[in-house]
């Protein structure tokens, strides 16, 4: 099993280390084979959602491919896809005090593997002090300001505006990394969003390849 997950990127579905992954977080939630995922696919992009496991994998379509939507696992052409996008999934338990009926829903599990680790790319800096560490560990703990002080002030980020109720929680991206982290909780929504989201634990992180200037 590799240690950092972007080693699983532009992988095939079957290939041997995509699927050691898959059944090494199998064995973390005690089923003793791999679950089969749910394939939703479509002209572009092939979903394989494992809600068990905490995981879901994008594939992208190549050497001309164009999976027609609704295929079922074995009609898809697994050596013509390649995985391009990695979410592992963490479900914050509600805070004491706050309407569980308000807790997102989600059907996937917390990712059973911790901490994950994420290598992070070496940027300039003028101090020691203020380079970057060559990698992030994560757990089910890991906070917004844990992101920031690890990873720097991210690239993109977004979210956190409108009503409490229908907003969407914040997420920022640092795309050199390769890596984009949505936030749950209540402190991840709402008008003060930004000013509480510090202390938000993260929801979603998204790997992908690296974006370069």
């Amino acid at each position: 099993m590799t240690s950092d997950l972007k080693g699983l990127l532009g992988l095939t579905p079957s290939s041997s280390e995509l699927t050691a992954h898959i059944s090494v977080l199998a064995t973390a939630v005690l089923k003793p084979q791999a679950p089969t995922p749910e394939v939703k696919s479509y002209s572009d992009a092939v979903y394989f959602n494992y809600y068990p496991l905490g995981l879901s994998l994008l594939f992208k379509p190549v050497n001309g491919y164009k999976p027609k939507t609704g295929l079922r696992l074995e009609e898809l052409q697994e050596n013509n896809l390649v995985l391009d996008g990695i979410d592992i999934y963490n479900v914050p338990k509600p805070k004491a005090g706050v309407n569980a009926s308000r807790a997102t829903k989600s059907p996937y599990t917390t990712y059973p593997i911790s901490p994950i680790v994420l290598s992070l790319v070496p940027l300039p800096a003028d101090k020691d002090e203020d380079r970057r560490p060559e990698s992030i560990s994560i757990t089910p703990e890991t906070t917004g300001k844990d992101f920031v002080l690890a990873m720097g002030e991210p690239d993109r980020k977004g979210g956190g505006a409108g009503p409490s109720s229908g907003s969407i929680g914040i997420w920022c991206e640092w795309s050199k990394d390769g890596v984009m982290v949505e936030f749950g909780g209540e402190e991840s929504r709402g008008p003060q969003a930004w000013e509480r989201g510090k202390d938000a634990v993260w929801k979603v992180i998204s790997v992908f390849p690296a974006k370069t200037d």
